[in-house]
């Protein structure tokens, strides 16, 4: 079969196969191979790029914890390391977790600075292929190591909303608690970490009121670590791919 197949195919079968235990191989091999001119086409349209970074990163994530799971043990040193590793090619290019997330989903910013800072020095590949604005939604559909996530889901450009709405709603419900007697609502950190994203403070009431998690009366927010010790990322060893 040719390797010129439809990028977003070659993603959506690619998570198909690492959630189902399947073969993954030929897939990866079509995406490390795929020009990048075609790429450039195939990938026109914020649907489309959603769509397919999403993909790619939550099976690449599956794959490379398969290949180092002393990540699962690690410190937050490790864990950094892990996510900055240029272990995933695409289109002639390597890239990393993290740039997939901070540069190609949200549009070239740094993983740090609570979402207002740029990423500095940004490629070329990033530039031509990354998102130009934030959806801040990918936050709540980016799997990760040890944290509380929803089962991946494999995105397709043409209910990229409904389907981003669906895991950020189960998210939010699964994550947000509030205390009553107090008036304080318990959220997760990334809406400190990544506060830019949703609009600053005023934005973050904003996106929470929108999911109809807040009470009536304004609250004050407090950021609780969203991490769950006896969660981690479904994998299968290295050794069951051979």
């Amino acid at each position: 079969m040719s390797t010129q197949l439809d990028p977003l195919s070659l993603s959506a079968d690619l998570l198909y196969a690492v959630k189902t235990d399947g073969d993954s191989r030929d897939f990866e091999r079509r995406l490390a191979a795929f020009d990048r001119s075609r790429l450039r086409r195939a990938l026109r349209g914020r649907a489309r790029r959603l769509a397919f970074w999403l993909n790619c990163y939550n099976a690449y994530l599956r794959l490379r914890c398969a290949d180092d799971r002393s990540v699962f043990d690690g410190g937050s040193l490790e864990r950094w390391k892990f996510y900055a590793r240029d272990r995933i090619p695409i289109a002639g290019v390597r890239l990393s977790l993290a740039d997939i997330e901070h540069g190609l989903l949200r549009g070239s910013k740094h993983p740090w600075g609570f979402g207002y800072l740029p990423r500095p020095f940004p490629s070329s590949f990033e530039r031509e292929f990354r998102l130009e604005a934030v959806d801040p939604r990918i936050h709540f559909a980016l799997s990760k190591v040890r944290e509380r996530g929803p089962p991946s889901t494999v995105f397709s450009p043409a209910d990229i909303d409904q389907e981003l709405e669906l895991t950020t709603e189960w998210y939010l419900e699964d994550t947000v608690v509030h205390e009553a007697s107090s008036n304080i609502v318990r959220v997760p950190f990334v809406f400190l970490w990544y506060r830019g994203d949703f609009g600053g403070r005023a934005g973050v009431y904003e996106f929470l009121r929108e999911y109809d998690v807040l009470p009536e009366r304004t609250p004050r927010l407090e950021y609780v670590s969203a991490y769950r010790e006896d969660w981690s990322v479904d994998i299968k060893s290295n050794d069951d791919r051979e």
